[in-house]
């Protein structure tokens, strides 16, 4: 395998897009757990009650999805393999996250419209999206 592949032009744009994307999902993740009171007021008390009533576990799933989704995009602008890994693990945690709140609790009930279910939809598809891709480079001898 030849060690000196070049990087493709996208790989700069889906890193840098993808960056920003994570960063957002790492904002909403610290405004919630730090309970900021100005980036909170947009939400209703019983959707303030959802939020900070999520077991431990869903925390830490969610937690892993947001910082391993940041992580792999940085990864991902350093040309490293463990972009891949990183990518996958998020997708698994948003799973476990999504399946608690939309399956198991009333997640679905205390957001009140479809746009949270069509949001978390986009979500995904971006993760998916991020992972296949970050596969695809290192398939092609992109990622070291």
């Amino acid at each position: 395998m030849n060690n000196n592949v070049k990087a493709p032009w996208h790989l700069w744009v889906v890193g840098i897009v993808g960056f920003l994307w994570s960063a957002m999902g790492a904002m909403d993740y610290v405004m919630t757990k730090t309970r900021n009171a100005e980036y909170m007021s947009a939400f209703t008390p019983e959707q303030l009650e959802f939020f900070y009533g999520l077991p431990i576990f869903i925390v830490a799933a969610w937690a892993t999805a947001v910082w391993c989704g940041v992580a792999g995009s940085i990864v991902l602008l350093l040309r490293k393999s463990a972009a891949v890994g990183l990518f996958l693990i998020s997708l698994i945690a948003m799973f476990i996250t999504a399946i608690h709140n939309y399956g198991i609790s009333n997640g679905f009930e205390v957001m009140g419209d479809t746009f949270a279910l069509v949001f978390t939809a986009i979500i995904f598809l971006a993760s998916i999206g991020l992972y296949l891709y970050a596969r695809a480079m290192k398939q092609r001898g992109v990622l070291k």
